[in-house]
C-alpha cells in the first residue's frame, strides 16, 4: 500500500471512530414553542422556558452546542424521524404507545394533568357524569386528549393544535372546560389573559395513558446520544443546576415522584 493510500485509510478510520463527537458538536433541539411556560417565544421571538433552559443545561454539561428548531407539535415526531432534529426536547411524555416510534431517556419531569372552566361555570367536580355533554377542549396528539377520552367518554371532546387556540375559545366561552398540564393551566389563569377562568381540579395521573413523565425522544437505535442525555440528566440533577432552573420557573418540586 503506498503511503498516500495509508495515510487516506487511516484519517477514514480516525474520522469513523470520532464521527459521533462531530457530529454532536451541535445538537439540533426541537421544541414546539407554543406550551409556556415549559416552552415559548418571547414579544422578540425568542424561546424561553423551563424545557430550553434544561435543554440548554443539557447540552453545557455535555459540552455540545444547542440548536434549537420550532415544529408544530403534530408533526414533531416525524420532524426527528426524518432528520430534522437530533432530540426532541418539548415536554414530551414518555408512554408506550410513543415507544413504537421513538427512544426515550430518564424523564426530566413529571405533573399532573388538570381541567380550567369559566370563572362562573357550574361545574363543580370532573366526572365522567358532570362533563357529560360539554364541551371540552384540549391539544390534539397529546396524552391530555388521551386522557379526555378515556375518562371523559361522553364529553364533546374538541381538539386544538395548540394550547394558545384553546385558550381563546374558553375565554370567549365558546367551551367549557379544557384539559392540560397543571403547570400549564395555573400559570395562564393566574395571568391576566387567564383571569376569565380558574382551575376546577387536579386529576390523578394515570401511569398507562400520562406515562412515566416528561423525557427527551431521540430516534431509534440511537442508543449513545440516550445515555449521553441520561448522565447529562443525573449530574444536572446531582450539581444543583436542575433545582436553579425549577425554582426560576416553580415553587415547587416539578420533578415528581
Amino acid at each position: 500500500m503506498r503511503p498516500t493510500l495509508r495515510l487516506a485509510v487511516a484519517a477514514a478510520a480516525l474520522m469513523a471512530a470520532t464521527g459521533f463527537s462531530q457530529a454532536q458538536e451541535k445538537l439540533r433541539i426541537g421544541t414546539e414553542g407554543a406550551y409556556p411556560p415549559f416552552n415559548y417565544t418571547d414579544a422578540s421571538g425568542q424561546l424561553m422556558g423551563f424545557d430550553i433552559d434544561i435543554a440548554n443545561a443539557l447540552c453545557e454539561e455535555m459540552q455540545v452546542e444547542c440548536e434549537f428548531v420550532t415544529q408544530d407539535w403534530d408533526g414533531i415526531i416525524p420532524a426527528l424521524q426524518a432528520n430534522r432534529f437530533d432530540a426532541i426536547i418539548a415536554s414530551m411524555s414518555i408512554t408506550e404507545e410513543r415507544r413504537q416510534q421513538v427512544d426515550f431517556t430518564n424523564k426530566y419531569y413529571n405533573t399532573p394533568p388538570a381541567i380550567a372552566v369559566p370563572e362562573d361555570s357550574d361545574l363543580t367536580e370532573a366526572t365522567p357524569e358532570s362533563l357529560s355533554g360539554k364541551a371540552l377542549g384540549a391539544q390534539s396528539s397529546t396524552t391530555h386528549s388521551n386522557y379526555a377520552e378515556a375518562k371523559f367518554p361522553d364529553a364533546d371532546l374538541r381538539l386544538y393544535p395548540t394550547a394558545e387556540e384553546y385558550k381563546l375559545d374558553l375565554s370567549s366561552g365558546r367551551l367549557d372546560g379544557v384539559i392540560d398540564d397543571v403547570v400549564v393551566l395555573s400559570e395562564w389563569v393566574d395571568s391576566e389573559d387567564g383571569a376569565c377562568c380558574k382551575i376546577l381540579t387536579p386529576l390523578p395521573l394515570d401511569p398507562e395513558i400520562n406515562g412515566e413523565g416528561a423525557g427527551i425522544a431521540i430516534r431509534k437505535g440511537e442508543d449513545e446520544l440516550r445515555e449521553r442525555f441520561n448522565d447529562a440528566i443525573a449530574a444536572i440533577r446531582e450539581n444543583g443546576t436542575y433545582q436553579e432552573i425549577n425554582e426560576k420557573y416553580f415553587d415547587f418540586d416539578v420533578y415528581g415522584d
